[in-house]
C-alpha cells in the first residue's frame, strides 16, 4: 500500500511517499480499514517537526483522523462488519500507525460509524476537532444556555465546530477572527459578536459586549499572548480553557487567583498517549454524538481543501502558514 512516512524530525521534506505492506490485524478485536481520507491537524505538523511521543519509532505514519470502509475484521469483533463506513481519531502519535496511508488497523471500541449525511472525506475532517471542542466546552467548561463564551480563531478547524456546539447549547457566542471572510463563516454558524483581532482589542470588545462583566468562558485555541490577555476577558469566577501550553508568570497566576478564575486544559490525545482505554471509549461515544448532530442537521464540518495523499507536504505548509478556514483532508482515491 502507499503511505506517507515521517522519516526523521524536521521540515516537510521528511515526509516521504513509500510502498509498505498492508498492516495485519494485531488482535482479534481489531478491524482493517481501507482509508478514503485522512484529516490533517496542526498536531501532525508539530509531531513531524518534533516527534514528542515517538522519538525512537521513526519512520512513522502520521495522521490522527481517518475515515474509510471496513475491509477485514478480527474473530472477536462484534461492532462492525465488512463494508461498514467508519470514522475515528486513532493512531498517528506513535503507538499505532496513523492515517496518511491507504489502509490502517484499529480496535473496534475506538471506531464509530460515520454520519449518514457526510461523505467519507468530510467525515475524516471531524473527529479530532469535534472531540476537542466538546471536551473543552461541555466537559471542562460546563457551558450552559444563556451563558457567554469567547472562542478564539472562530473560523478555524476546532473553532468553527466549537461555535456550533456553543450555539446549539443556547450560549451567546463571541469569536475572534482575522479577515472578513472568516467573520462571515463564524456568523453563519451562530456567532453573535465578531471581533477582528488585527484591528480591535478583543478584551475591550468583550467588556463592551458584556456590560463590563466579561464572558463566562474563554476557549483559547491560540495560546501565548492571546491566552494571557484572555484572563482579562473572562468574568470574575469565570473559566479559561486552553488547548496550548501557557506561559504563566507569577503575576499571571496572582491575577487568575484574584479573579477566582478556573484555568483548564484540553489535550484530546491524552487517552491515546497514556493508554487509557475507558477514556478512549468515552471519546468514541462523544464522536457518536457528533455524528448524530450532523445527521440531525445541527452540525457542519467545513472542508476547505481536499488534496491527494501525495500532496501531504502542501497540506502541512498550509497549516503552518496559518489563516486556515475549517479543515484540510488528504484523499486516497
Amino acid at each position: 500500500m502507499k503511505a506517507i512516512l515521517a522519516t526523521a524530525p524536521g521540515s516537510t521534506e521528511v515526509l516521504q511517499l513509500r510502498d509498505i505492506p498492508v498492516p495485519e490485524l494485531p488482535t482479534p478485536h481489531h478491524i482493517l480499514v481501507k482509508l478514503a481520507a485522512a484529516g490533517v491537524n496542526p498536531i501532525d505538523t508539530k509531531l513531524r517537526a518534533k516527534p514528542l511521543y515517538f522519538p525512537d519509532k521513526l519512520p512513522a505514519i502520521l495522521g490522527c483522523d481517518g475515515a474509510g470502509v471496513v475491509e477485514a475484521v478480527g474473530s472477536s469483533v462484534s461492532r462492525f462488519r465488512i463494508g461498514d463506513a467508519v470514522f475515528f481519531c486513532n493512531g498517528g502519535i506513535g503507538g499505532e500507525p496513523g492515517n496518511y496511508a491507504e489502509y490502517t488497523t484499529l480496535h473496534e471500541d475506538y471506531c464509530a460509524a460515520k454520519p449518514d449525511t457526510l461523505s467519507l472525506q468530510e467525515s475524516a475532517a471531524l473527529p479530532l476537532v469535534f472531540i476537542t471542542a466538546w471536551e473543552s466546552l461541555v466537559e471542562r467548561g460546563r457551558l450552559q444556555a444563556s451563558q457567554t463564551v469567547l472562542i478564539h480563531a472562530g473560523a478555524g478547524g476546532v473553532g468553527h465546530v466549537a461555535v456550533q456546539i456553543a450555539h446549539r447549547l443556547g450560549a451567546r457566542v463571541a469569536v475572534t477572527v482575522s479577515y472578513d471572510n472568516k467573520a462571515e463563516v463564524a456568523r453563519s454558524l451562530g456567532a453573535e459578536k465578531i471581533i477582528n483581532y488585527r484591528t480591535q482589542d478583543f478584551v475591550q470588545e468583550i467588556l463592551d459586549w458584556t456590560g463590563g462583566r466579561g464572558v463566562d468562558i474563554v476557549f483559547d485555541t491560540v495560546g501565548g499572548e492571546t491566552f494571557l490577555k484572555s484572563l482579562h476577558a473572562a468574568r470574575v469566577y469565570g473559566k479559561v480553557i486552553s488547548l496550548l501550553s501557557t506561559p504563566l508568570s507569577l503575576a499571571d497566576t496572582q491575577l487568575a487567583r484574584l479573579r477566582n478564575l478556573t484555568l483548564g486544559y484540553d489535550l484530546m490525545l491524552t487517552p491515546q498517549a497514556m493508554g487509557l482505554t475507558d477514556d478512549r471509549i468515552h471519546q468514541r461515544k462523544i464522536l457518536e454524538q457528533g455524528a448524530a448532530m450532523v445527521d440531525a442537521g445541527k452540525l457542519k464540518v467545513h472542508v476547505s481543501h481536499r488534496l491527494p495523499l501525495e500532496q501531504v507536504t502542501e497540506a502541512h505548509r498550509m497549516i503552518e502558514a496559518g489563516g486556515m478556514i475549517g479543515k484540510i483532508v488528504l484523499t486516497m482515491d
